[in-house]
Parts: structure tokens; C-alpha cells; sequence
């Protein structure tokens, strides 16, 4: 097999790690940021840190306007908030054979990269990392989850996605390849939309949440309604991975996700990308998702507020 290019959007939590060991694993890994950030990645080079590792890499980079050549394989790992621009950031890479990869939260960016780049170059995908970028840019290990998920989501499968195969796998990381890779990121949503909410509206950990009267019949219900709407769109969340939702968000040890985390230090978070979505299609499906709302509409309330 001819080496895979690929072309990772994003070195943040999530792109910054997985292409960080892809990196580390020999594989031919191009990094496409702004130029704030590549000053950053050049001066300090791109760190991996905590759980006792302190990584550096000397990553290869071409800066946002510059792109002038294709790839086998894009790897999207941006904010849904910067969906937009980076499509037309990378657009340039993508060629008549190249593969998308998205790990975003949620469904939306697939309607939007199918658009651009049709159904058959965009695959589906799923990244559980805890990670966060820490004050001084670098990729911070907060827990040992680290694993890819992906998979084909269109009929037929593309030609090249053994070489994707064979590019993800032995990297330093879980990988595995998923043929129902759309249920899985309709369960994946669930989680996210679940933990979320009950963190964001409560405005306290999960521990805080289920320590009252009340909390924990509060999570679940989060969590039904959710599942709710993946059921009704065709997707129901597999009852093991259902049961996982139930158990993180009712756990008194389980803390706050990294949404809660954004909404707290004041930054803009994923509201309309992870329940505006979703409280449109149970609208669309007939399904009543009252706190689902409510949580919609005190995240849209935040991001307004700080505008």
C-alpha cells in the first residue's frame, strides 16, 4: 500500500492528540491551522501532556490559505462553531479519491460536508478522548480514553477505505471500524446531549446533580428523552451503551463534561450543534422533548449573552 496523506483540520483537543500519534507512529501527517496556532506549534511544538507523559513533536504544517495540494485523507476535528470556515479552509485538499473523517459532536456536519463534497467522500465517525488544550497550548490527558471510531456510511463502501483501515490502526490507539458507524454516532450524540444537559442546566457535576432529591430521576429522564429521539429517527441507542448513558449520569463519582467546562469559563459552547439539532429533529419526528428544550434554550441565552 502507497502511504496515506493525511491532512488533519484542527490540532485542538481531539486533532491535536489523535494526529499527534499518528504522528508518533510514523504515518504521513500534515497539520492545517491558523496562523496564531501554527506560531504557537512552531515555537513549542505540539505536546502531549499529563498521566505522567510529556510528548513533543515537530509537526508538519501549512497555514490556513496556503493549502495548495490534495490528500488521501482529511481527519476534521474543528468546533462545530468553526464548521464553516474550515470547509473552505480545507476544501483545496480534497481531491476526486480523497476520504473526510469528520469527529464532530452530533449529526449536522454531515448534512453540511455531504453537501459540499457529496455522500460518498465523507465518512462517519466517532473520537473518545479526554483531553483538553491547557493555558499554555498544549494537548492535556485528563483520562486514559483514547479510541477511534469510523466506518462508511453510504453504499458502496469506498475503494480506499482499507488504506484508511490500515493508516488508523497500530498507531498508539484503539481503531476499529464500524459498519453501522451512523448508529454510533447517534449513540454518541445521546451521551453527549445526556451529560451535557444535565451539567449545563443544573449548573453543578453529575455528583452535584444526583446528591439532591430529586437529581437522579432528573438525569434519567435527560437521557429518555434523547434516546427518544434517536429511536424515533431509526437509530435506537443499543441497550448496553444505553445503560453506560444511565450509569455515567446517575454516577456520584462521574464530574462535569467538557461542555460544562466551556459553559463555566465563559466560553461559547455547542448548543444548536448538539440540542438545537436535536430538539429540531424530535420536531420534525413528533417526539416531546420538554427539558431538551430548555436546556436549548439556556445554552442559546449563554452564547448570546457573551456574544
Amino acid at each position: 500500500m502507497d502511504d496515506v496523506r493525511i491532512l488533519v483540520v484542527g490540532a485542538g483537543a481531539t486533532g491535536g492528540y489523535f494526529g499527534g500519534r499518528l504522528l508518533q507512529a510514523g504515518r504521513d501527517v500534515t497539520f492545517l491551522v491558523r496562523p496564531g496556532r501554527a506560531k504557537l506549534l512552531r515555537q513549542r511544538g505540539l505536546r502531549i501532556v499529563g498521566l505522567g507523559e510529556e510528548t513533543v513533536l515537530d509537526p508538519p504544517l501549512v497555514e490556513t490559505g496556503t493549502l495548495d495540494e490534495t490528500y488521501d485523507l482529511v481527519l476534521l476535528a474543528v468546533k462545530a462553531t468553526a464548521l464553516t470556515s474550515a470547509i473552505d479552509d480545507f476544501a483545496p485538499a480534497v481531491g476526486p479519491g480523497t476520504l473526510i473523517l469528520p469527529f464532530l459532536n452530533g449529526m449536522a456536519h454531515i448534512d453540511a460536508l455531504a453537501a459540499r463534497f457529496g455522500d460518498a467522500a465523507v465518512l462517519g465517525g466517532v473520537a473518545k478522548v479526554v483531553t483538553t488544550v491547557d493555558d499554555d497550548g498544549d494537548i492535556r490527558r485528563l483520562g486514559p480514553l483514547q479510541n477511534l471510531t469510523y466506518g462508511a456510511r453510504v453504499e458502496p463502501v469506498p475503494p480506499r477505505l482499507s488504506d484508511v483501515d490500515a493508516a488508523l490502526t497500530g498507531a498508539g490507539f484503539p481503531a476499529a471500524r464500524d459498519d453501522a458507524i451512523t448508529g454510533a454516532m447517534w449513540a454518541k450524540w445521546v451521551f453527549i446531549a445526556s451529560i451535557g444537559g444535565v451539567n449545563s442546566l443544573m449548573r453543578g457535576t453529575t455528583g452535584d446533580v444526583v446528591a439532591v432529591p430529586g437529581g437522579t430521576a432528573f438525569a434519567e429522564a435527560v437521557v429518555a428523552e434523547a434516546a427518544a429521539v434517536a429511536e424515533a429517527a431509526g437509530y435506537p441507542v443499543p441497550a448496553a451503551d444505553l445503560e453506560a448513558t444511565r450509569r455515567t449520569v446517575t454516577d456520584p463519582g462521574t464530574g462535569g463534561s467538557s461542555l460544562y467546562r466551556d459553559l463555566l469559563g465563559g466560553h461559547s459552547v455547542e448548543g444548536d450543534q448538539i440540542f438545537g439539532d436535536l430538539t429540531a429533529r424530535a420536531r420534525e419526528l413528533g417526539v416531546s422533548v420538554p427539558l431538551l428544550d430548555l436546556i436549548t434554550l439556556q445554552l442559546r441565552v449563554h452564547n448570546h449573552r457573551i456574544g
